[in-house]
């Protein structure tokens, strides 16, 4: 089981794992681009089980290592201190915050396929991509619960997805298989599964300012999903452009 969570990454969804994982009990190490020095205030909220580090050090220190940044940034993973690890990808292509990427843009790639062919060492797996960091903080459940909400994962080594369910198990999810890398275009922005089944319902129309939209967006109590409706959705979702069809969802990343 994993002891220490490497995280490469600490913006909504990065700081939510390390909230998540501290509370299972788990060691985390924190980085982004910006330096240790930036990242006290979070590790202080969190803890005795949490410090600062590089992205190089995190990559190192993780049993399980989280790669959570923008996806423009993919190819300044530290690839060779992430040889031989497991990485959980949770980014998303966003053509208006990325860029163009002729790859994703034509379908020759999935966008977790091209950060694994950056981290040609390590086995890479699809997962915490389509749920927003409130969501993925209240939705948190013991094993066993009734309204225990699930998530997918892609990948193509069968013992990575395996320690990746694992790591979900202990911090509160379910996880459904929705296949290889090929294939996780399936939860990726503008998918039926992709941020919108974990809220009730959509935000009213009348709300037009973004700071309005934001406290809607917290304020509205988030929906279990088992693990039937998120295979469900996943199966029967067909694949559109690249990068999803509508504006990405608030607090996604």
């Amino acid at each position: 089981m994993t002891q220490t969570l490497g995280l490469i990454g600490s913006g909504l969804i990065g700081a939510t794992l390390a909230r998540l994982a501290v509370a299972a009990g788990l060691d985390v190490v924190l980085s982004n681009s910006r330096g240790p020095e930036t990242l006290a205030d979070l590790v202080a909220e969190l803890g005795e089980h949490a410090r600062a580090a590089t992205p190089a050090e995190a990559a190192q220190a993780g049993d399980l290592v989280v790669a959570t940044i923008p996806l423009h940034a993919y190819d300044r993973l530290p690839a060779a201190d992430l040889a031989g690890k497991t990485v959980l990808d949770t980014m998303n292509y966003y053509p208006q915050r990325d860029g163009g990427i002729a790859e994703l843009d034509t379908g020759e790639l999935t966008s977790s396929e091209l950060v694994q062919r950056h981290l040609s060492g390590a086995r890479l797996v699809k997962a915490f991509n389509n749920i927003d960091f409130n969501s993925l903080l209240t939705l948190a459940r013991p094993a066993g619960a009734d309204d225990r909400t699930a998530l997918p994962i892609a990948g193509d080594d069968p013992a990575a997805k395996a320690e990746a369910a694992r790591l979900l198990d202990a911090l509160g999810y379910d996880a459904v298989d929705i296949g290889p890398l090929a294939d996780s275009w399936r939860s990726e922005p503008g998918t039926p599964v992709y941020t919108r089944p974990y809220f009730p319902y959509d935000a009213p129309a009348g709300i037009t300012k973004e700071e309005e939209l934001y406290r809607w967006f917290v304020e509205t109590p988030s929906v279990a999903v088992p693990a039937d409706r998120v295979k469900e959705l996943a199966d029967g979702t067909v694949r559109g452009t690249a990068g999803g069809r509508f504006p990405r969802q608030v607090g996604a990343e």
